[in-house]
């Protein structure tokens, strides 16, 4: 949520650098889907800064400007049988928006969906950045491919960083090829002690796992690669779970279920407040207890839990360890408990001093809280 006066669209780097060279206060957004900090100014959105400039299929490297689409590339990528890693969740649906996935958008809220669990965050895919500081200036930083990757990572910070810190105009990522298939287990009737037992013990078998959740009381285990390798790990894992399993073979099964737990579905046009909440899976079953949400599910092995409360409920002043993100609530809200999860004093000062110095005159996402 944000008090926006108007909107500029820019339609190229230039004209990016010309407006922010000009002065004001911006609230700096692609396609509008996903950003959820409190902040105020103009709104200034990238998304006509789009295109893919490099693609190269055999080296498995993609670089677009920030205002493409999440679905462009995605077409683009399967047309080779690739795909982004990282699995970015559309959360469209859980904040009842419209609009358009951008690429930026994913990079400055490093939006990772259930594949974190084993191939990690989108920022462990982002090779390179070129973005526009608070001066105006053109910044790049990293390369096209990992070994040109040297200096100040600057494109990791900038992933995650919720436009704070740069209006992002091209990032250059690593791409995947497709597996040749998929497979999911499904544990029915597990309770969420029981759940985090099966998702630690699975989790800590040499069986390679792309998804690690429970919802619905229903333990979910993806696997992917060559048909016969899955099948070898799925009567491995089978043999080790000693419950009853149910199996879903190949993507028009899977997808959906994965879907489902990436974009928060279960969630979807239901009233109350979602929040993310990221802890040791040892203290998940706890947090659940202590906050008795309508509705719980967990990811990345229960690293991740999603949370559905009551209007209003602090999470945080339930919590001993970890640290909690509002996803969705109202701006009164939103305005009370505060969107992201308080910074330690240390590192609430590195990132002031991040801030000075690539913003000096505070233009981007002011008062993001």
């Amino acid at each position: 949520m944000s008090i926006l006066a108007k909107k500029k669209t820019a339609e190229s780097e230039s004209d990016l650098a010309e407006i922010l060279r000009a002065g004001g206060s911006f609230v700096i957004e692609g396609g509008g889907t996903r950003r959820i900090g409190v902040t105020e100014g103009e709104s200034l959105s990238t998304q006509g800064v789009s295109g893919v400039t490099l693609y190269e299929p055999g080296t498995l490297t993609l670089v677009a400007q920030a205002g493409t689409s999440v679905a462009e590339i995605d077409t683009l990528l399967a047309s080779e049988r690739q795909r982004l890693a990282f699995e970015a969740p559309d959360l469209r649906g859980l904040l009842g928006r419209e609009g358009v996935s951008t690429l930026g958008g994913v990079v400055a809220t490093n939006a990772s969906g259930p594949r974190r669990v084993a191939m990690g965050a989108c920022r462990d895919f982002c090779l390179g950045v070129r973005f526009i500081d608070g001066r105006g200036e053109v910044v790049k930083n990293g390369g096209r491919v990992m070994k040109n990757v040297t200096g100040l990572d600057l494109v990791k910070l900038m992933a995650g960083s919720h436009g704070t810190l740069g209006v992002m105009t091209e990032v250059s990522l690593k791409v995947q090829p497709l597996p040749e298939t998929v497979v999911t287990l499904v544990v029915p009737g597990c309770e969420a002690a029981d759940a985090i037992a099966i998702l630690s013990q699975m989790l800590g078998q040499p069986y390679d796992l792309t998804g690690a959740s429970w919802q619905n009381s229903e333990v979910l285990l993806r696997l992917e690669g060559f048909e016969t390798s899955l099948r070898y790990r799925v009567e491995r894992l089978k043999a080790l779970l000693r419950h009853d399993v149910v199996e879903h073979w190949g993507n028009e099964t899977c997808d959906p279920i994965w879907h489902g737990i990436r974009d928060v579905t279960a969630f979807h046009d239901r009233p109350g407040d979602v929040w993310s909440v990221s802890v040791k899976p040892s203290a998940a079953v706890e947090l659940v207890d202590k906050v008795m949400p309508d509705d719980v599910m967990f990811d990345w092995g229960g690293n991740r839990i999603w949370l559905l409360t009551e209007t209003g409920t602090d999470v945080r002043a339930k919590m001993t360890t970890g640290h909690a993100t509002l996803i969705r609530a109202s701006e009164e809200t939103k305005q009370n408990l505060g969107v992201f999860h308080p910074q330690p004093a240390a590192l609430a000062r590195i990132s002031a001093g991040l801030r000075q110095t690539f913003d000096p005159e505070g233009k981007f996402n002011r008062g993001m809280r």
